[in-house]
């Protein structure tokens, strides 16, 4: 008996092409007119979700920074409830160590109206300056930031993302800013804040305390003093819009205990002991944020 061979088969369709994502809108451009009273005079940066743009304030007579939600993003009822949420909150706290808000706006298009800040972020500081700072300017920023931090769990939140690229300085005095993932504690979900500066239980997910931001204030100081962070991730750290999404890695990395910040960095045994309380991998066993900031405030010259 002969077996014929099989017919070939005809060819499986390709599938089709997926249509092109839209080319995303630009920026405004200067003299613009975004909401009432408010003049675009630069744009600054975009991150996954928002424009930022250096402002004139005519009511005011002033410069001003002004956050809006990218065009191409608008339709996200999510994001722009979160920006709108932060102009809220920052528009009632009154502490000199957060950045103001002056107004909000949801037409014609969403936006949050804050104060032009002088200074530099810590992540310009870092990458720009060789030598470290010394001891007692790096513990004077850890007593500030506990301030802010302070401040923000008495209105009953948590920052959540204490990170270099957050902190504005300007002649020693230090600015907290942006409150776009801040929450009451309780549960979350997992990787909420940013890659490299999660406490473990931020990447794991669960529930949330204070001590979530003893861990950021910790991170915030180690990196300052050393120029990296004690766990790097491997990862963009710009802003997206909402979770990493770092996973079961990074819950894992993040548990792992700390390298003691004197290998990497010379500090009085007092001052590397209160940063590396910050970074223990159980919430329980850091520090509260006034515990910190006595210990901190005791490294203090004169103090």
């Amino acid at each position: 008996m002969t077996i014929l061979p099989a017919p070939p088969r005809a060819p499986e369709p390709l599938p089709a092409p997926s249509p092109p994502l839209p080319a995303p809108s630009p920026p405004l451009p200067p003299g613009a007119r975004p909401a009432p009273g408010y003049e675009i005079l630069a744009h600054l940066t975009r991150t996954g979700w928002l424009d930022v743009y250096d402002a004139w304030s005519e009511e005011r007579a002033c410069r001003c920074v002004i956050k809006t939600v990218r065009p191409d993003r608008r339709g996200e009822g999510r994001l722009t409830a979160r920006l709108l949420r932060e102009g809220r909150w920052l528009r009632e706290f009154t502490h000199p160590h957060l950045v103001r808000g002056y107004a909000a706006f949801t037409r014609p298009q969403p936006l949050v109206v804050l104060e032009t800040l002088t200074g530099e972020t810590l992540s310009h500081l870092v990458d720009r300056l060789r030598r470290r700072p010394a001891a007692s300017d790096l513990a004077l920023l850890g007593v500030q930031l506990c301030s802010a931090v302070h401040y923000l769990h008495g209105q009953g939140l948590l920052h959540l993302d204490l990170k270099p690229a957050n902190v504005v300085v300007d002649r020693g005095h230090v600015k907290v800013l942006d409150l776009s993932v801040a929450r009451p504690a309780g549960p979350a979900p997992a990787g909420l804040g940013t890659c490299c500066y999660l406490s473990p239980e931020q990447a794991r997910g669960g529930p949330l305390t204070p001590a979530a931001d003893v861990w950021g204030v910790g991170v915030t100081l180690y990196e300052v003093a050393c120029g990296q962070v004690p766990f790097p991730c491997g990862r963009s750290t710009d802003d997206d819009d909402g979770p990493t999404g770092g996973g079961v890695d990074e819950a894992v990395r993040a548990a792992r205990t700390a390298p003691p910040i004197r290998s990497r960095r010379r500090l009085p045994p007092p001052l590397a002991a209160a940063v590396d309380a910050c970074l223990h991998p159980d919430p329980a066993a850091r520090p509260t944020v006034g515990a910190l900031a006595a210990a901190l405030e005791a490294t203090l010259p004169g103090d």
